[in-house]
């Protein structure tokens, strides 16, 4: 099965377009990576995660997940795991492997955090989690959503046939996509983006998913069922935007929120790409580093890592966009904060997502993770690009006042890096 895998991981990339294989993006390499070979050890490693962990504490007494009739264990799933109710986002489009029980009127509910997703259909059988492994990239699981004593999550590797291919940068990741659909659910998937970031225009956005929120007179996929309703937005654009209520398209008593809010959705798709570009950047450099004992051949990745991670290239916010829950105001209190009140987690949502453009991810035990040469090696062009050391030349986009703002947010926040004093 690997081998096929792998094969097929090599004929995505030939079918991939020029538009993919950009270098500043490091998708001309996207071939699946050997994550299961000596270095990497992705079956054999231990998992150290925050599913992991909690199951660890469920099997000694330490915790015990809660069974309710209405929803099985996700209301206390998303207790323990300190997830937001209000990250919930709901896809109809049929692309999972429960795909039979997905439609328009019974969409997926995905819920996140910044090391976490849940995969939530009302009535399911089982629900679909993945986490961010520090050591391993996306590692996969499944709950029974059957009441017993001591719940099990159940890694299901499985799963990496459609979570590690070109489409996740050649590593066990995440993806969002974008497609037309059928009024049932099924995709075309000539019609849309296997990838979808936050570099992807926002008119592309959202096919298969419905979108809560305000966004102007932005257009997207968003909300539309159907060839007709796509063929109506060609001439109507916008006809189904600015949604607030869903209950015109199914049930939604049946799930934990009402929203599948826009802002929540930005977010997921910057946050699922930046996971899987830190899981090939750690893969690189720990296979560099055992064939040649340096990371030489490693920074220009490191380069196009940091291009992403301070937004080049972002899709331009046309009109103001707003959300509809909580979300926003839930994800921005989480901080942390520096000594002026100031946070990477601030939105902007005026001409770009975040007021500084410097992905939250940067305090995550997946970034911690990285290999001690290429984290020293980033935090050190962070430290260039912040105090103007090369000149304005470096990231030009980025006014120096809000580089010298990111400068002193990670200074006060992340002191362990470069210190009270920089």
């Amino acid at each position: 099965m690997r081998k096929f895998l792998k094969f097929v991981g090599f004929a995505i990339l030939a079918l991939c377009s020029p538009a993919l294989l950009a270098d500043e993006d490091f998708q001309g390499a996207t071939h699946l990576m050997p994550f299961e070979d000596a270095v990497l050890q992705y079956n054999s490693a231990p998992v150290n995660n925050p599913i992991s962990q909690l199951q660890k504490r469920i099997d000694s007494g330490r915790a015990a997940l809660h069974f309710s009739r209405r929803d099985g264990y996700l209301d206390d799933l998303l207790s323990q795991l300190h997830i937001l109710k209000s990250s919930q986002v709901l896809v109809f489009s049929k692309t999972s492997f429960q795909k039979e029980l997905i439609s328009p009127s019974t969409p997926r509910a995905l819920f996140f955090n910044d090391d976490v997703y849940i995969g939530y259909i009302p009535g399911a059988p089982i629900m679909e989690i993945s986490s961010a492994d520090p050591n391993l990239g996306g590692v996969f699981y499944i709950l029974d959503q059957n009441k017993v004593e001591k719940p099990e999550f159940e890694r299901r590797d499985q799963c990496l046939e459609c979570h590690a291919t070109s489409r996740t940068m050649g590593v066990p990741g995440f993806t969002v996509r974008s497609f037309v659909t059928d009024k049932s659910g099924e995709v075309d998937s000539t019609s849309g983006l296997s990838v979808v970031d936050h570099r992807t225009p926002i008119e592309d956005r959202w096919g298969g998913y419905y979108v809560t929120g305000y966004h102007g007179n932005q257009a997207h996929r968003g909300n539309l069922i159907g060839q007709a309703a796509f063929d109506k937005q060609a001439t109507k654009p916008n006809f189904k935007g600015d949604v607030t209520d869903l209950s015109s398209f199914f049930d939604v008593d049946r799930y934990p929120g009402t929203n599948s809010d826009i802002v929540a959705l930005m977010v997921l798709e910057h946050q699922t790409h930046m996971h899987n570009f830190i899981t090939r950047l750690r893969d690189e450099t720990a296979l560099k580093m055992a064939a040649y004992g340096h990371i030489h051949y490693v920074t220009n990745i490191a380069e196009s890592f940091l291009k992403y991670m301070l937004f080049s290239g972002e899709a331009p916010i046309k009109s103001e966009i707003r959300g509809n829950s909580s979300f926003m105001k839930e994800f921005q209190a989480q901080g942390p904060f520096d000594n002026k009140g100031r946070s990477l987690r601030q939105f902007d949502l005026k001409r770009r997502m975040f007021k500084y453009p410097c992905s939250y991810l940067i305090y995550s035990k997946t970034f911690d993770g990285l290999p001690d040469p290429i984290r020293e090696y980033v935090w050190n062009r962070l430290l260039e690009i912040f105090t103007g050391k090369n000149g304005p030349a470096d990231f030009p986009e980025i006014p120096m006042e809000t580089k010298r703002a990111m400068f002193e947010i990670i200074r006060d926040t992340k002191k362990k890096e470069w210190g009270k004093d920089g």
